[in-house]
């Protein structure tokens, strides 16, 4: 593994003080015309950018330990503050020194415990035809299934150091990567429009003449834009405490509104084995998704930190990452399947969810709290910021991957990447609240398609191949695509099981031949035929570079 130093003499002043930072160059390297010509470069960059917008990463760098001397003071007080300003650098051994396992837990609890699995589970009694006890087995048994993957996946962050599509550089290569990397960038934004719509539409619920939809949508953003800008410690910081009031605001719900949950809609005849697959892969679309993210947020933890001996830090941060995803998620898509079957039976419940969808049905569950109701209704809204707030932070990073991979590149900082996801997000949400059921179910479907592929190759990488050894996952190439495996064996398997996935999908736009009789099959067939197609490709692979 490579280390940085970044040469600090002779540095140009430019107007106002600004300084920009001369190239920063690999440990051992002499100096030459192209080390030379590359600095003469930076430095016509320089006096156009602001110093830390724009930086150099050469092949094999690691971390980003840029000079402090370029630094404004009040962006170095920032930084010192505990603002985070790695990107995706991996993060050498000596930097992962965080001992507080539990934010893995924190930081997907809190960002779950919100009004997002609400309408996701009212889909399954107002939209797919299920009663809620048939409803809840099917949620509970896929959410035990699918939060599987990324749980484990999750730990590859703590032992490596690098981000979770970094990580996938080592199965994708450097290049192909870029395929799945753009659709788990367009799968959190998908996350994070379902999320401002719940909110919006709950802030507009407050008082519809006054507070749009749409005005709602973009102070939910806004405010969680200001959470991921300030980076990894603040969103563990904000997700660590906040689920309290989410908390809190649920049970009021519930109590306010509970006492209209028996009535049930009745389904005219039992459960379909289609009804049931259909439900299922809507879940295993919310839950494996994750497996793109869940690396990012361990990558600074102690991989060799210990509770007991039987209970070391791979069992904890798979402990907490399963229970931070299936915990808050479950009981809210559960309530979400009540409230679904029960719209129908209660007339203003009905006419308020045709009118502002999930905030109009929590406001008629709060008003028996009058004035009280609307504080609750309030936090409720903003229970989504945790959730908007991981995803832009994740997205922020994808996007930075997305730079060319030359030896001298600009790295724009990753607050540009948050700003640019928030003004692509708002008018998207606007557009996909107009038709909000439709936007969901078709999103959360799709999306477990592609995440199934890449989350089996992933696993299978580092069971099979290199048998949970995470030290062949060297530092020192993590960007270096000639020493990176080519990644033709990952897209392959993933590009051939589709061959029996679109037979198997079940869209309210397209019907496969072979889920017309059992249902959407398109997850579970995508999982399997990408891990079977993946052993002999890769395995050759493999034998052909003579190494991973």
């Amino acid at each position: 593994m490579s280390t940085n130093n970044s040469t600090e003499d002779d540095e140009p002043k430019l107007p106002h003080g600004i300084v920009f930072q001369d190239i920063e160059r690999t440990a051992g390297e002499e100096d030459d015309g192209q080390d030379k010509d590359q600095a003469e470069t930076s430095t016509r960059f320089g006096s156009l950018c602001w110093p830390n917008f724009l930086s150099t990463i050469k092949e094999g760098d690691a971390d980003d330990n840029r000079s402090k001397k370029g630094n404004p003071k009040w962006y170095q007080k920032l930084i010192d503050a505990g603002i985070e300003e790695n990107g995706i650098q991996p993060v050498p051994l000596e930097g992962r020194t965080s001992t507080q396992y539990n934010q893995l837990f924190t930081v997907f609890f809190t960002g779950l415990l919100c009004l997002l699995p609400i309408p996701t589970g009212m889909l399954a009694t107002l939209e797919f035809g299920l009663s809620l006890r048939d409803a809840s087995l099917v949620i509970v048994f896929f959410a035990l299934l699918t939060c599987l993957p990324p749980a484990f996946m999750g730990i590859g962050g703590m032992e490596t150091g690098m981000r979770q599509f970094v990580q996938a550089r080592y199965s994708f290569g450097l290049y192909l990567v870029i395929i799945p990397l753009l659709l788990n960038a367009a799968t959190i934004t998908g996350f994070t429009l379902m999320s401002a719509i719940a909110g919006g539409q709950t802030l507009a619920a407050i008082n519809p003449s006054h507070v749009s939809i749409n005005v709602g949508i973009v102070i939910t953003c806004l405010v969680a834009f200001g959470i991921s800008l300030l980076g990894f410690n603040f969103v563990h910081l904000w997700e660590r405490w906040t689920w309290i009031p989410n908390l809190i605001a649920l049970v009021i719900t519930v109590g306010c509104g509970g006492r209209y949950l028996h009535l049930q809609s009745q389904p005219a005849a039992p459960a379909t084995p289609a009804q049931i697959l259909n439900l299922g892969s809507l879940m295993a679309g919310y839950f494996i998704t994750f497996g793109g993210m869940v690396g990012d947020y361990s990558i600074y933890h102690n991989p060799r930190g210990v509770l007991s001996k039987s209970f070391s830090a791979r069992a904890r941060i798979f402990t907490y990452l399963y229970l931070g995803l299936f915990l808050p998620s479950v009981p809210l898509f559960i309530l979400g399947a009540a409230i679904g079957g029960a719209v129908p039976q209660v007339p203003a419940w009905q006419a308020a969810y045709a009118s502002t969808g999930i905030g109009g049905v929590m406001m008629e569950m709060l008003a028996p709290a009058g004035g009280f109701g609307k504080f609750v209704l309030v936090v409720l809204a903003l229970s989504v910021i945790g959730n908007i707030a991981i995803s832009m932070y994740t997205i922020s990073l994808n996007l930075e991957m997305l730079m060319p991979p030359l030896p001298f590149k600009l790295r724009v900082h990753r607050f540009v990447f948050i700003l640019v996801t928030m003004a692509v997000m708002i008018p998207m949400a606007v557009r996909a609240a107009k038709k909000w059921e439709t936007s969901l179910i078709n999103f959360l479907s799709i999306i477990g398609y592609w995440s199934a592929c890449f989350d089996v190759v992933l696993i299978l990488e580092l069971v099979v191949f290199r048998r949970m050894d995470y030290a062949t996952f060297d530092q020192a190439i993590w960007n270096v695509g000639r020493e990176l495996p080519p990644g033709l064996a990952a897209l392959g398997a993933s590009m051939l099981s589709w061959a029996l996935v679109v037979p198997g999908m079940a869209q309210s736009w397209y019907v496969g031949p072979i889920a017309k009789s059992t249902g959407d099959i398109g997850v579970e067939v995508a999982f399997v035929l990408t891990g079977l197609f993946y052993l002999p490709l890769r395995w050759l692979e493999i034998k052909i570079r003579g190494r991973f």
